[in-house]
């Protein structure tokens, strides 16, 4: 994917980023950094403003204040420059339905100055990447939901870009769909392109991204890799219980020094790192309707950070 004209630093830095609107303030202070080669995940529920940043990464939207580097270009003045090794992937497929799938790869390669048998080549080069090469012929109105993301993705890569913007990419699709995406994001990164990735999915993060950050009303509430925020956050495991009173599994939680949480119609326990087995037995003898025993996960993180689960 590299070619002669790729800027030899393609890290993505983003200088204390905000956006108002008004008075309200729907990013506050994002500072991070994306290096090539690495997949940084934005977390968060709707409203976190996670696609506004996502914009001002891209240089779409004009940040409040604050600013990002890309390689040699500060955005948004140098934007332009900027996303010719840039791709977006968004949460619409907003492909020509007049157009086969290889017319919308070939057509849509004009925008990045690539004509002709160049542009026919790449996009066959495409094809075959997102395993949709023998779709060439089809129309857009013929090919499944998880067909239409790979080709959205084929179409971000026409510039051989150092960084992707993936914003909600699997939303919808079937198990199996999401695993084919994946398997590509994944392989985007082996390639030495940086991937921001913003997920409504839990284990999506978790499998994919080297860092997380959490967002919540616009800012970023903590930070790190899955495993580490897991273990650092939440803990190793945690007990899913039903059929007790809140209070009485409180004061078990107290005597231990861990943390509850309503969780739909259970009570989340996290298990203490040294002697898990001695709360798990306190509970067992409380002779719940029913006790669940599972490996802590991010979505224990956003719970315990936020007091909700993530929709």
């Amino acid at each position: 994917m590299t070619t002669s004209s790729t800027p030899l630093n393609a890290t993505l830095t983003a200088y204390d980023l905000w956006k108002c609107y008004g008075d309200s303030a729907v990013v506050q202070g994002i500072n991070f950094v994306l290096e090539p080669g690495e997949i940084v995940g934005l977390l968060g529920p709707n409203g976190a403003g996670k696609t506004t940043t996502v914009g001002m990464l891209y240089g779409s939207v004009v940040p409040s204040r604050g600013f990002v580097q890309f390689g040699p270009w500060q955005m948004p003045v140098q934007g332009r420059q900027a996303r010719t090794h840039m791709g977006i992937v968004t949460q619409e497929d907003n492909l020509d339905p007049d157009f086969t799938v290889f017319e919308n790869l070939t057509h849509f390669a004009h925008h990045y100055r690539i004509w002709g048998q160049t542009a026919r080549q790449r996009a066959g080069e495409l094809l075959d990447l997102v395993n949709l090469q023998d779709k060439g012929k089809y129309q857009i109105d013929e090919l499944s939901g998880g067909m239409k993301r790979r080709l959205v993705l084929a179409r971000a890569l026409l510039n051989h870009p150092r960084l992707v913007f993936l914003d909600e990419p699997t939303t919808g699709l079937d198990p199996d769909a999401r695993q084919d995406f994946w398997r590509l994001v994944l392989h985007l990164k082996s390639e030495g392109c940086g991937v921001l990735l913003t997920t409504h999915y839990m284990d999506e993060a978790q499998r994919l991204c080297d860092r997380i950050l959490l967002m919540q009303q616009g800012k970023v509430i903590d930070e790190g890799k899955p495993l580490d925020l897991i273990a650092r956050v939440v803990g190793r495991e945690v007990a899913e219980v039903e059929g007790i009173a809140p209070e009485k599994l409180q004061a078990l939680a107290d005597q231990f020094g861990v943390w509850t949480r309503p969780f739909g119609n259970a009570t989340l326990v996290t298990l203490p790192l040294e002697q898990p087995d001695t709360l798990w037995q306190q509970i067992e003898a409380l002779h719940p309707l029913r006790l669940a025993r599972r490996q802590a996960n991010l979505e224990d993180v956003f719970l315990r950070l936020t007091g909700t689960l993530l929709e």
